[in-house]
């Protein structure tokens, strides 16, 4: 089987895992904030804080900025269910925004469009999380506008998208967001096993997620309430979680963060074999917004099912009948069952929905072979045609 995604372990990495386990230190040392000053420094952020996973760091992300009951949190539905199950964990109210067409991101213009809407109603939302679907990442600018009119803030939910460029600098600098999150799954760009990581440019956003990740508990006397009864002393301030990153998933992630743009140029080069190779086929190719730089973590396809005449379950099965493990990113978060049991319906996002019935994701990674890439091309042919 020919997977739709694929970490590449190397020896530097077992090596950077293997000094860990002999250390003295396997949690809470000192690669934990190697691996964040590098990925800052990396990316251009000022601070930031990893995690144990994505999902914890979209949740801290809104705790830092104060999302709670009542308020109302608004993403895109297309994307993994955490990028809206973290406003629910917080007790807000979760509504969506449906995709350009072109991008599969969030659409400014829809945006822009609700955003009005919601004004009159009195329902403006106090965070919105724009996703990088594929490692391309949104029109930030235009959607950091509108924050600035309508006063809500903006977490970038960038997944996908570590070492990917927006405007010619690295995604994840905050210039239009307040706090941006990477995943580093096995099968995103780099891996630190599980483990995710939040940045920022706000040194109170940073030490409040800080607090956040371990159980609310500080030892800075400076936060304390009242004196230190001693060097063993601690105090918990606020109600926090076991989030925490390992080291030994640090020292990974040290170690993946050196070839991180040799991967993406190489997902780069194999996204632009597949544009050659598809090119003739009866399909919608990806389209990149030229003030971008994708990261490229997934290439979709797009079935043109008037041409292809075939279901999309049909060449789906096909492909994976035949060894190619194609995937699909992803369902409408709005028509998952426990979405529809809080009001959301079929229907009420029309460019998601289409997009959820032509799209397949397939196989992109750094060590895909060319060889693989063209069994891939040549079974998706035979599965569009027989």
């Amino acid at each position: 089987m020919i997977p739709y995604g694929r970490q590449e372990i190397t020896q530097a990495d077992i090596d950077a895992v293997v000094e860990v386990l002999h250390s003295d230190y396997l949690t809470q040392g000192p690669k934990i904030p190697q691996f964040e000053q590098a990925v800052a420094k990396k990316i251009g952020a000022e601070y930031a804080v990893a995690v144990n996973s994505a999902t914890s760091a979209l949740h801290i992300a809104c705790l830092a900025l104060g999302l709670s009951k009542d308020d109302w949190l608004w993403t895109t539905p297309i994307t993994f269910v955490a990028s809206a199950n973290c406003g629910l964990y917080c007790g807000a109210k979760v509504d969506f925004v449906d995709i350009d067409p072109c991008t599969y991101n969030l659409c400014p213009m829809a945006l822009e469009k609700k955003l009005e809407e919601a004004k009159g109603q009195g329902r403006l939302p106090k965070v919105v999380i724009p996703v990088h679907l594929c490692g391309q990442p949104c029109d930030m600018e235009a959607i950091y506008t509108l924050a600035q009119r309508y006063g809500f803030k903006v977490i970038e939910d960038a997944s996908h998208a570590i070492g990917g460029r927006y405007q010619g600098e690295y995604i994840g600098n905050c210039r239009y967001s307040d706090i941006t999150v990477f995943s580093f799954h096995p099968v995103k760009i780099i891996t630190t096993a599980e483990g995710g990581i939040a940045v920022t440019n706000d040194a109170e956003l940073a030490k409040k997620m800080a607090l956040l990740r371990s159980h609310g508990i500080t030892r800075d006397p400076a936060q304390m309430t009242n004196d230190v009864d001693g060097p063993w002393y601690y105090q918990q301030i606020d109600l926090g979680f076991n989030y925490r990153m390992t080291e030994l998933q640090a020292a990974l992630g040290i170690s993946q963060l050196d070839r991180l743009d040799q991967y993406v140029d190489r997902r780069h080069e194999l996204a632009g074999r597949y544009d050659l190779l598809l090119a003739e086929l009866p399909l919608t190719l990806p389209w990149q917004h030229p003030d971008c730089y994708s990261a490229r973590h997934l290439y979709v396809i797009r079935l043109k099912l008037d041409a292809v005449n075939k279901t999309h379950r049909s060449v789906f099965e096909v492909l994976r009948d035949r060894g190619v493990g194609v995937n699909l990113h992803y369902i409408p978060v709005h028509t998952q069952p426990y979405y529809q049991r809080l009001g959301f319906a079929h229907g009420d996002f029309p460019h998601s929905e289409q997009y959820y019935r032509e799209a397949i994701s397939l196989p992109l990674y750094q060590s895909l072979s060319h060889s693989d890439q063209d069994e891939v091309v040549e079974i998706l042919k035979k599965a569009l045609s027989e």
